[in-house]
């Protein structure tokens, strides 16, 4: 998975768990004020039955009700009552049922606000108030009550969730999309590290450069370093081997001119040898001297192996081997290898040698894109390698004059492996497919 995805996705979680804890606080808070105006409603209401008592022949009575007709029609959802010692006035909306007030004291003018079970067991909130009545009503103290059906105020905060559902998924996703934006802003650094690592590798960019954000000059710094320290390395190798190799070309013209004396001397035998061994040690300084040549030219180097693949056809159908062949360069133009043009020929060009020599009617030259690499494949329909020596050649590392298979192999092999890339023998059909896996440029 990867970085942007996983913070999107922690992000978008973080969002969600934010606003749904905001949609509990909100539901909570509506709820918390819809009961404050509930309240509010009451005590008006509780007023209005306080103001309309008349002392009448029976004892208290409601001469004027409050308009809401809600508290005529039974189980219409407002109610109210009046307790006066033991007598109990009520509306006609209670029905047959009283508020069970519970047994509390309250000073005069006192409020307390329940929630009782009323008529039908439906939950009611309830507020109470405890009044003395004027002189002219008797003086005496009573409980007046004042209820609503609380499924009223559940009612409305789940009307309220709804209408606010909406307005909290666009929300969502509106900041969801932003912080996407906001990744893809913030992590297109990192895109462009990446893409200036890829460049350094392919020979685009020689350097990391400066103009990085505050938080990756560090890291395009310490690349840098490590180039330079690399390339200083590199350098000295090189320089040694060059050296080393250079330093071994008079001890094997000594043995040379030895093996000459020795031959001259009449021990043929012992001049053979020596001069099969100095030979020997010849190809490695001369392989190892390519191998410089090439790593040192592979920075910026570049070559259209449709350009070469022609000029070595030409020069091949002049050879006794290559004469007779049928040559097909199936090899588009306007590729490009991060290779010499002089180094791509000698790979090329051994390989092409080998399959001239080996061929019976025709050889095949193609490519292949294969992301970051261009594959020159050399079929030819001769004998073939057994398997068995292909999957040793193949190895890396492998040296294909030691398996007795000829230096052509091993030439092309190190300057692929010099320039990033490897030699790959298979088979398709007869014959021998090698394959040059280079770099493309």
């Amino acid at each position: 998975m990867s970085l942007r995805l996983r913070l999107a996705l922690a992000g978008a979680v973080a969002i969600l768990v934010a606003l749904s804890l905001a949609a509990l606080g909100l539901a909570q808070l509506f709820a918390t004020h819809v009961e404050r105006r509930a309240v509010a409603e009451m005590s008006v209401q509780l007023d209005q039955v306080l103001s309309g008592l008349e002392r009448g022949p029976s004892g208290l009575e409601l001469a004027r009700p409050p308009a809401d007709p809600r508290f005529l029609q039974p189980y219409g959802g407002l109610y109210w009552q009046i307790e006066e010692g033991g007598d109990i006035q009520r509306s006609r909306s209670l029905w047959d049922t009283a508020l069970d007030l519970p047994i509390d004291t309250l000073g005069d003018g006192a409020v307390h606000v329940h929630r009782l079970p009323g008529p039908g067991g439906a939950e009611l909130l309830v507020l109470e108030r405890s009044s003395t009545l004027p002189v002219r009503l008797g003086g005496s103290a009573v409980r007046a009550a004042v209820g609503m059906s609380a499924a009223e105020l559940t009612s409305a905060q789940r009307d309220f969730m709804a209408d606010l559902a909406p307005y909290l998924g666009l929300l969502a996703l509106t900041l969801i999309a932003a912080g996407w934006v906001q990744l893809s802003v913030g992590l297109r650094p990192l895109r462009d590290l990446g893409a200036r690592i890829t460049a350094l590798r392919t020979g685009r960019a020689a350097r990391m450069g400066e103009d990085w954000p505050l938080e990756l000059r560090p890291v395009a710094a310490e690349i840098d370093d490590l180039l330079t320290e690399r390339e200083a390395e590199t350098e000295r190798a090189r320089a040694r081997a060059a050296d080393l190799a250079h330093g071994l070309k008079t001890p094997l013209q000594a043995l040379m001119g030895e093996a000459t004396r020795l031959r001259g001397e009449g021990a043929t035998d012992r001049a053979d040898g020596i001069e099969v061994t100095a030979r020997a040690m010849q190809r490695t300084v001369e392989r190892e001297l390519a191998r410089a040549r090439t790593a040192a030219r592979a920075v910026d180097a570049r070559a259209d192996p449709a350009l070469v693949a022609d000029r070595l056809i030409e020069v091949l159908r002049r050879t006794p081997d290559g004469a007779e062949l049928e040559w097909r360069q199936d090899i588009p133009h306007r590729m490009s290898v991060a290779l010499h043009e002089a180094d791509l020929a000698e790979a090329m060009g051994a390989l092409m040698e080998n399959a001239a020599r080996h061929a019976r009617r025709k050889v095949v030259l193609s490519a292949q894109e294969d992301g970051d690499y261009l594959h020159l494949s050399i079929q030819d329909d001769g004998p073939g390698i057994p398997e068995e020596r292909r999957a040793e050649l193949s190895r890396r590392h492998a040296r294909a004059d030691e398996a007795g298979t000829g230096l052509g192999l091993a030439i092309a092999s190190d300057i692929a492996e010099a320039a990033g890339g490897r030699l790959v023998l298979g088979a398709e059909g007869p014959g021998l497919n090698a394959t040059l896996a280079l770099p493309r440029r």
